[in-house]
């Protein structure tokens, strides 16, 4: 199974945000959907964007007719989409040090951990997950990698393989896909003017909800 996530907003306080959001999806053929998200990118995005690798969900030169557009596009790749979100106020104390400033390498593990869950049970056997490259404050990518294994390997099926990558977004395409879903989802979160028309075109892809902490 393959498995691409992408993250919305901050752990911290940013731009009056409640929320922060991490994305997930799945689809039956990966090279698929990167292959037509950048078709779709080089082909129907203005033309002074067309040659940028990467073109975020944020992106001020994106307007909204676009915008509603290109989801629309990626609802119909028919991405599986499994996601979740927590209000900042609510993350607990664990997840901070003495001097009380938020560990969020480990807390950041831990949210990944827990939407690869919701993937579960399941019979597969192997699992390749791909997360778009962030800072990790207080953990190396390696201490970052065994720490979500560690989470993940005492509720799989004996013998299963957990593959983590955290990688360039501008690299790969499908976590560009990720980057739009949960911007999507946090403008649904935020009740940001066009959130309810966002949720509309991707609630049938959804599988999973899942709120930490609350």
């Amino acid at each position: 199974m393959y498995i691409f996530l992408d993250e919305s907003g901050q752990f911290t306080k940013h731009n009056n945000e409640e929320y922060f959001v991490i994305g997930s999806f799945t689809v039956g053929d990966q090279r698929r959907t990167e292959k037509a998200f950048k078709s779709w990118r080089q082909s129907r995005f203005p033309r002074k964007m067309r040659t940028q690798n990467e073109i975020k969900w944020s992106s001020t030169s994106v307007d909204d007719s676009l915008r509603l557009r290109t989801l629309k596009h990626i609802a119909e790749l028919d991405v599986r989409i499994r996601y979740g979100y927590l209000q900042r106020e609510n993350i607990p104390s664990d997840f901070r040090n003495n001097a009380g400033k938020l560990e969020s390498g480990l807390l950041y593990a831990a949210i990944i951990a827990e939407i690869i869950k919701t993937y579960l049970p399941t019979d597969e056997k192997e699992f390749y997950i791909f997360c778009d490259n962030r800072h990790l404050k207080g953990l190396t990518r390696n201490s970052f990698r065994e720490s979500v294994k560690a989470q993940l390997l005492p509720v799989c099926s004996p013998g299963t393989f957990v593959d983590i990558q955290m990688i360039d977004s501008t690299a790969n395409a499908n976590i560009q896909i990720a980057d739009w879903v949960s911007g999507a989802l946090a403008w649904y979160l935020e009740k940001k003017p066009l959130g309810e028309e966002c949720y509309k075109i991707i609630q049938n892809n959804i599988l999973s909800t899942k709120e930490f902490f609350k």
